[in-house]
């Protein structure tokens, strides 16, 4: 994750009929083509618009952040894992930021956000077995035990569902009209 992700800034972004049904469209099936989702919005939608206008209409989405993109591999390569990070708060003010950025770009990170709470740092990351999740937090202790107090990991077991939901976006349509 760059610091343009962590940017604080929502996207702005004036959402369109067009716009909500294209992102259920992708989230339903991301390896539509701007051809193939085209004829979907005429077909399923109503809506005619060129296959340009369709891509463009992603591109532009893409750039001005209202959605992101990842590549997540199938969890029977990777075990999946939570981690929870404590703060000593005696050396936090001094070397918070050098912890963050270590699990924040550390290769296993998958997702990382802050929450509330007594383990307000938490991550879920990707290792290849048990015997790297040991190192890597003997590692994060080494590097950073001075800010961290405790790390809580828990095994993730039988992913359900890792997926966007097509229906969430019908919730941005119903926000532009309650305007």
């Amino acid at each position: 994750m760059s610091d343009d992700d962590m940017n604080d800034e929502p996207p702005n972004w004036d959402f369109k009929d067009r716009d909500i049904a294209i992102l259920s469209e992708l989230a339903n099936d991301p390896q539509l083509s701007s051809r193939e989702l085209t004829q979907v919005l005429a077909e399923e939608y109503g809506i005619d618009v060129s296959h340009v206008t369709v891509s463009e209409s992603i591109r532009r989405m893409r750039d001005e952040g209202v959605f992101r993109e990842a590549i997540i591999p199938n969890e029977e390569y990777y075990i999946f894992a939570l981690f929870e990070f404590k703060f000593n708060p005696e050396h936090f003010a001094d070397n918070w930021r050098d912890a963050m950025e270590y699990i924040r770009d550390d290769k296993h990170t998958l997702f990382y956000f802050l929450s509330d709470g007594e383990y307000q740092w938490k991550t879920v990351m990707m290792f290849r077995d048990r015997q790297e999740v040991s190192r890597w937090i003997h590692d994060c202790y080494s590097e950073h035990g001075d800010v961290i107090a405790n790390i809580r990991n828990s095994a993730v077991h039988n992913v359900l569902k890792f997926r966007t939901d097509p229906r969430i976006y019908e919730d941005l349509g119903t926000e532009r009209n309650d305007r």
